[in-house]
């Protein structure tokens, strides 16, 4: 590390009175200016230990000049440093000495690393609130005021952050200056300045009195919108949500409403699109008398914008825009004001929009109640259902849920098999997975005859897909049928189909049973385990393919639990003894820990 002072170096000037248990503080010191970085880092993570060992005077005197000094390293140890001093106040003495720590974290707070800047920042936020209100006045606010006059860039992005910390408890003429240096900040010549102070206003402006927020953080926030910046202009809509907390319905819309609006319509795609991705904190705050005069329109104008990330973005909150809605009124707006331009979107030239609004549409029949369900919104599901984009089919029908409450599944279930079909078979494995999962909700919302009819052919043939994830999540999917439709089910329709695979040429097919067999055997219960699938596992212990054999092994031990003593002794006993002596290392070593865990030898 660079210069060091403070601490002097050596064993000798940690324990120069032949005190050996300072001596590891010598070399943790020693550590601290060695030039390998992780033994620094190291050190550093060890700082509690060494302030602990040293006593807070020594801490305070010699440790805290120390870091002070050695400021200059990698990023990865300020770091460190920076997240250790916000939980030092205990060792140096309490509350009352807080203010020695900030020499440090002052420095830390100006580095060039944005995260360390971070750490540094979040430090100074916890250890402020244990300054007393003097303590505060007389060296926290100092520090703010000095970062906030720095010739860095880096020093200035820091004290936007520190404000809102000091200002609650500061005298009344330290508040007026405390305004004053974060107005200066707000208008600093830096964009990486004013996009701080944009991203603190919000905050700030929730501890200042109702007076100020009206005379200062208002016309802030208006300039800061307009500001040539757009990555200055989207803070400031993000802000906006915390000012609209603290105004009355007629300042609201003197105050803020000209501003937003402005912010609707800005040329920036990124400006519009903060105002859709924060729309429905937007009309919390704003209260429904301006969000039926103002915000409608604006969401429809966001609705048809003109780029696809800002239409998606909106598309998301259709559903959170319904149930904010006041509920006399909720009905009327969606039907005449928004749906026509959901009407739309379903058949947008973007997928990402598309998919947006399949991920919420279904929320919406909830909201509509059934009439207008099957009459508008019904068509809408099933063209999504038709999209060539799989990650709509997808998104509708792992929504179905909030449809069948209403309908009831069946009104849907034409059209929901071909889509259902088709996913199934994307080229796409993560598709085909994604569908899997949603087969236990579907069979349970379609019944059992429904299922049989038409999906059970395609659960089994995901069997024996050619991606082990697949034929993975089929087999939890077959256990979850089973304990849906029960043992009888399972013992007509699925067991049957899956002992035929045992005897499948392809040996990833013949593992699959044994799969299956271990999932199924607790939802079906002893007298299915034992009498037809016990003696398919036995038969395939001779396999040529030693994978197989102890996977069987595998099979035995984790259904033997389920099997009565005459078939363990008598069955699984002498098959397991025979793979205790295959030739393979593997099979040998399952068979022989199935024995051990079934209590056999």
């Amino acid at each position: 590390m660079a210069g060091a002072s403070g601490l002097g170096t050596g064993p000798g000037a940690a324990g120069g009175d032949g005190d050996d248990s300072l001596y590891p503080i010598a070399v943790l010191i020693d550590e601290l200016r060695n030039e390998d970085v992780q033994l620094r880092l190291n050190s550093i993570k060890k700082l509690s230990t060494i302030a602990l060992a040293l006593g807070v005077e020594r801490t305070r005197s010699e440790l805290l000049p120390f870091l002070t000094d050695t400021i200059y390293d990698e990023d990865e140890v300020l770091l460190a440093l920076a997240e250790q001093l916000g939980n030092f106040t205990g060792l140096v003495g309490g509350p009352d000495f807080a203010h020695c720590l900030l020499p440090p974290l002052e420095n830390l707070a100006t580095v060039e690393e944005t995260v360390v800047r971070d750490k540094a920042v979040e430090s100074l936020r916890q250890i402020s609130q244990e300054h007393t209100p003097v303590a505060l006045e007389a060296y926290f606010v100092p520090l703010v005021k000095r970062l906030a006059s720095g010739d860095w860039f880096t020093s200035r992005t820091s004290a936007c952050s520190l404000f809102s910390v000091c200002y609650p408890r500061a005298s009344n003429a330290v508040k007026a200056e405390i305004r004053q240096q974060f107005r200066s900040l707000c208008s600093d010549d830096t964009p990486m300045v004013r996009r701080a102070a944009a991203s603190k206003l919000g905050e700030f402006a929730k501890v200042l009195e109702l007076d100020s927020v009206k005379s200062e953080i208002v016309p802030l926030f208006t300039n800061l919108a307009s500001d040539e910046q757009d990555s200055v202009r989207l803070l400031a809509v993000e802000a906006c949500v915390s000012i609209a907390q603290l105004l009355s319905q007629d300042d609201l819309e003197t105050l803020v409403m000209p501003t937003l609006r402005q912010a609707v319509e800005d040329k920036s795609w990124r400006v519009r699109y903060m105002v859709a991705d924060k729309f429905s904190e937007l009309q919390k705050a704003m209260g429904p008398k301006i969000t039926l005069n103002d915000l409608i329109p604006a969401f429809q104008n966001l609705l048809k914008d003109c780029e696809a990330e800002v239409r998606a973005a909106a598309a998301h909150k259709v559903k959170e825009l319904g149930e904010n809605l006041p509920i006399e009124d909720r009905e009327t707006i969606i039907m005449n004001q928004i749906l026509p331009y959901i009407k739309e979107l379903v058949s947008d030239t973007n997928p990402h929009v598309k998919s947006a609004l399949a991920s919420v549409i279904m929320g919406l029949s909830t909201i509509l109640g059934k009439e207008n369900t099957i009459e508008h919104l019904l068509p809408l599901f099933l063209a999504q259902l038709k999209d060539e984009c799989p990650e709509v089919r997808l998104n509708i029908i792992s929504n179905l849920d909030c449809v069948n409450e209403v309908i009831g599944i069946r009104q849907l279930s034409q059209s929901l098999l071909p889509a259902i079909v088709e996913l199934a078979e994307d080229a796409k494995w993560r598709v085909r997975l994604a569908i899997i999962e949603y087969m236990p909700l579907l069979a349970g919302q379609l019944g059992v005859e429904f299922f049989d009819e038409k999906l059970n052919s395609l659960c089994m043939a995901w069997l024996v897909d050619h991606v082990y994830a697949i034929r993975e999540a089929a087999t939890n999917n077959l256990m979850k049928l089973v304990q849906k439709f029960g043992t009888e089910w399972a013992q007509n329709t699925i067991v049957p189909k899956v002992l035929v695979m045992a005897n499948d040429p392809n040996y990833l097919h013949r593992m699959t049973t044994l799969f299956c067999i271990n999932a199924l055997s607790e939802a079906c219960g002893q007298e299915i385990t034992t009498k037809q699938m016990l003696p398919i596992v036995l038969k395939m212990a001779g396999d040529q393919v030693a994978n197989v054999r102890f996977n069987v092994a595998k099979s035995l031990q984790k259904i033997g639990p389920i099997l009565d003593t005459n078939a363990l002794q008598g069955e699984v006993k002498p098959v397991l003894q025979k793979l205790g002596q295959d030739e393979d290392m593997d099979v040998k070593y399952f068979a022989q820990e199935a024995i051990s865990v079934l209590a056999l030898a």
